[in-house]
């Protein structure tokens, strides 16, 4: 399998629409490669057939037979790409670093860092009682070891 060719039409596919971006592309042993993209608003099905074309219509299974399987980011799935960060803003997280995991809305998207912010129950500090706090997280992406968006019903 030609993975620098396979490469190649990947990224000729992409450049087509500058709202699609790659989340992962992998070669198993078996010829299979598999693609999953995103985009800044989502993937209609539409683009994912495009790029599936664009692929395989430029490869010759006279030379060697694959499967192909193209495929947006399934709704469970880590975000794994800073670009996926900014269509999640204001949405609610569940991140989990090395040592800690923090759960809040996504309010900020920096260089180096995201931002969360949640509310919290805790005891006043001068009487009986608790009152609510707010909190906000600086998280670096780097540190960052899984990151889901929540889901909600």
């Amino acid at each position: 399998m030609n993975q620098d060719k396979v490469r190649a039409l990947l990224q000729e596919a992409l450049d087509e629409n500058p709202s699609l971006f790659l989340i992962d592309l992998k070669f198993t042993a078996n010829s299979k490669i598999k693609v999953i993209v995103d985009g800044d608003s989502g993937v209609p099905l539409s683009e994912i057939i495009r790029i599936s074309r664009n692929i395989e219509h430029n490869l010759d299974r006279e030379e060697e037979d694959f499967s192909l399987e193209v495929t947006s980011p399934d709704i469970s799935d880590s975000l794994k790409v800073k670009r996926q960060y900014n269509k999640n803003l204001n949405r609610i997280l569940n991140v989990k670093t090395g040592e800690s995991e923090f759960e809040g809305t996504l309010i900020e998207i920096q260089e180096e860092n995201i931002v969360l912010t949640w509310k919290v129950r805790e005891p006043k500090p001068i009487g009986k009682g608790k009152h609510t706090v707010e909190k906000v997280q600086e998280i670096p992406f780097d540190s960052i070891t899984e990151a889901k968006v929540k889901i909600i019903f």
